[in-house]
């Protein structure tokens, strides 16, 4: 098999005045190119045993492809990808038809706890700022997105330079180099996109309590986090492993589940991106205990912050995110994921191969320093969403929910 992941600086920090152009753009490109509609893209990569997979995000927009490793099926794949790349036809019929599911995704999203309470975060941390923009869009701006946006978004994101390729596959260099070619070399040069502009720090805490009919209440804590090139990330993951990002055995979840019986579970990430991306804890908890499940959390970052970590459970975590890199990249999809992330966001061309050699050269005092440098447990946003009769009207998705930070070596 062979996988090639495409990543152009194309995300919803783009996006401008219109929230969501990214996202409806990125989904378009399998909808039809040139002369082919949608069904004809699907069945010249069906008849080959190809796959296709588009995404948005906020940084970035990408395409993966997997097709066997024979040329007969790999070439016309890769042509097909580039073709759709290169000229997506963009049809009006395509353009409404995916503008109404998302429409119907915004719908959806309004009535639950845990996405109003990931919108709300995000608007209150980020603010103004193009990752505090709505990725998934709004009602209004999707409406007024014109097929002309469209088409000028494609233009001035979807270009060689803005692009970045990572391909794993039973390949030598000179026919990866020549896939790659295919794939973006026919698009326009153009160049590649500045990074977003800094985010300003958090003026102030913040407490949003919004309500709704559910029987739980869903809880966010966070503030700015790090972005993915800062040197302090290492230190942070390890540390966030011990605090929340371990599942059960974290120290949020014996605190609030195993000692108090609050919540199911309670997690923490980070979530880098090209500049600062949040720190973030979840939790869930029925809504007469929502204040003491907050209040544990909180006391538990405190103490987390002010000690460090304790030292056996910083070795197991040591050992857990260790003993498990292999598996985290495992098969080509992964490995080309991981090579992508690397390649986008300027990471040392040898960080799989130093991976382990860092995490085992992490001591408890660099974790401790890290985290009181970028952590302020005095300032935080608050998110409760439940305890009322109502589902609230939110002020607009500030993006999509911010999944929980995957094994090293990933990414926003």
């Amino acid at each position: 098999m062979v996988d090639a992941q495409i990543l152009f600086r194309a995300g919803s920090v783009r996006d401008g005045e219109r929230p969501g152009l990214a996202q409806l753009t990125n989904g378009l490109l399998e909808e039809g190119a040139g002369d082919w509609s949608a069904d004809t893209i699907a069945d010249r990569l069906d008849q080959v045993g190809a796959r296709l997979a588009t995404s948005s995000r906020r940084d970035a927009a990408s395409v993966a492809l997997r097709s066997l490793t024979d040329p007969r099926y790999l070439q016309p794949a890769v042509e097909t990808v580039a073709r759709l790349l290169k000229e997506p036809s963009f049809a009006p019929d395509a353009v409404e038809r995916v503008r109404q599911q998302m429409l119907t995704a915004l719908q959806e999203r309004a009535q639950s706890p845990g996405a109003i309470a990931q919108d709300a975060f995000f608007k209150a941390l980020y603010g103004d700022h193009p990752y505090g923009s709505p990725a998934d869009g709004t009602p209004a701006s999707l409406n007024a997105i014109t097929r002309a946006d469209i088409q000028a978004f494609h233009r001035r994101y979807y270009t060689a330079a803005n692009a970045v390729v990572a391909i794993v596959g039973d390949l030598d260099r000179p026919a990866a180099e020549q896939l790659a070619n295919t794939l973006v070399g026919s698009l326009p040069k153009g160049e590649p996109m500045p990074p977003p502009p800094p985010v300003p720090a958090l003026a102030a805490s913040q407490i949003i309590r919004i309500p709704h009919p559910s029987s739980q209440s869903h809880i966010l804590i966070g503030q700015l986090g790090v972005s993915r090139a800062d040197p302090d990330y290492y230190a942070l993951y390890l540390g966030n492993h011990v605090l929340g990002g371990n599942g059960l055995v974290s120290q949020l979840s014996q605190e609030i589940r195993e000692k108090r019986g609050l919540a199911y579970g309670a997690y923490s990430a980070f979530s880098p991106m090209r500049q600062t991306g949040p720190f973030l804890i979840n939790l869930q908890t029925r809504n007469d205990q929502a204040d003491t499940a907050l209040q544990v959390a909180q006391t538990t970052l405190h103490q987390f912050s002010a000690d460090g970590p304790d030292p056996q459970m910083l070795e197991e975590a040591r050992q857990n995110i260790t003993g498990g890199f292999a598996l985290d990249l495992a098969g080509n999809g992964k490995l080309a994921n991981y090579l992508g992330l690397i390649a986008f966001y300027g990471l040392p061309l040898d960080y799989l191969q130093t991976f382990i050699a860092t995490m085992n050269g992490i001591s408890l005092e660099q974790v401790k320093t890290a985290w009181q440098r970028h952590i302020q447990p005095d300032r935080q946003i608050v998110v409760i969403v439940g305890g009322g009769q109502s589902a609230p009207t939110p002020p607009g998705p500030a993006g999509a929910p911010v999944p929980p930070t995957p094994p090293e070596p990933a990414r926003s």
